[in-house]
């Protein structure tokens, strides 16, 4: 196993030992979105707070809680995008999730080889998130890595349509 697998499965393992941003928020003000992966039985309970809903995709992320229970992969992707959306706005939310899903997405003729994968967006980096890169080469927990941020997206679209 190479040095970089090595360090990206301590990067998944510490987010899963240790899950950011991990509790709950009050609701209202903040927003609750489940989701849930009948394949495994991952669950995944969002808690986002958007400092103005009105301003739509300038509304910034003030907090976010993350709850639930499952997989490594899926606890330790709510964890890594817990940390990676925080301060950012609604926009910036939504380029981070196609740039994950997109590096979720590699197709099966990339992984023949040791080239570096895509990370959706031409030189963006994705910070811890490059760590569940190899969640690609087994397609099954790519749903589990994908999770909370399917789960996201229906927090961000609920909060925003209030």
């Amino acid at each position: 196993m190479s040095d970089l697998e090595d360090l990206y499965r301590e990067i998944i393992l510490d987010h899963y030992r240790s899950p950011r941003n991990r509790g709950e928020l009050e609701t209202p003000p903040a927003h609750r979105a489940e989701g849930f992966n009948p394949l495994c039985g991952d669950e995944i309970v969002v808690y986002l707070e958007l400092d103005d809903e009105s301003a739509g995709e300038d509304a910034v992320v003030s907090q976010v809680r993350i709850g639930g229970q499952g997989c490594s992969i899926s606890q330790s992707s709510a964890s890594m995008m817990s940390a990676a959306i925080v301060g950012k706005t609604v926009a910036e939310v939504e380029e981070l999730t196609r740039s994950f899903k997109a590096m979720m997405s590699i197709h099966e003729g990339e992984l023949d080889g040791d080239e570096a994968m895509p990370s959706g967006q031409p030189g963006e980096s994705l910070g811890d998130l490059e760590a569940l890169r190899g969640v690609v080469k087994f397609p099954v927990r790519i749903k589990c890595a994908t999770l909370s941020w399917n789960t996201l997206a229906e927090g961000i679209e609920e909060a925003l349509a209030d």
